[in-house]
């Protein structure tokens, strides 16, 4: 299969009409579907039916186009730009790595603020009411916990900018590029 789907992964389908079928429950799903599947912490792969390409950043990216038109958007327009500008550059690689990173991060903190709270509630699951009582305590402490991240990690990422710079220096300082350098 190409290395389309991972082992153990839930595979749906995707037919030239556009229409997703989920081979577990042999029907066919919409996008919403999908997300449901991803809010569910559960493992699947879209492949196209026809040439077995792996689809599933493809549809990954269609969820979140739709979510980001709907409702209240998670990335601003400076966000975007941003991160359009890094495609084809030569820190594209670094930048992924350090946003999938970042992301991880918050949710280590999420995770670690759902196992604390749970305790204060005598472990019971949390609702979306509690969550929003919980928020309204913590909030500024999570605010100023994430800023804090953040301005490190704007450091460490301007400090690791700067030291390519001068590694790019000391191997191509011996090598002066000027407009008198032609070659011939």
């Amino acid at each position: 299969m190409n290395n389309t789907k991972r082992r153990g992964d839930r595979l749906i389908k995707k037919y030239p009409n556009r229409r997703l079928y989920d081979t577990q429950a042999s029907a066919y799903i919409t996008l919403a579907d999908v997300k449901r599947l991803v809010l569910n912490n559960e493992p699947f792969s879209v492949i196209d039916a026809k040439t077995e390409e792996n689809l599933t950043r493809s549809i990954l990216l269609q969820i979140i186009l739709e979510e980001e038109a709907s409702g209240s958007p998670m990335f601003s327009s400076a966000a975007l730009t941003q991160i359009i500008r890094y495609y084809g550059h030569a820190m594209q690689g670094m930048m992924a790595a350090y946003l999938e990173k970042n992301i991880q991060a918050f949710i280590d903190i999420q995770n670690r603020l759902t196992d604390g709270a749970r305790d204060s509630y005598e472990g019971k699951p949390f609702s979306p009411e509690m969550w929003t009582q919980f928020m309204n305590v913590q909030g500024p402490m999570m605010q100023g916990m994430m800023s804090n991240y953040i301005e490190q990690s704007k450091d460490l990422f301007v400090q690791m900018q700067e030291q390519m710079q001068n590694q790019s220096k000391s191997m191509f300082g011996a090598f002066p590029f000027g407009a008198s350098d032609k070659v011939n």
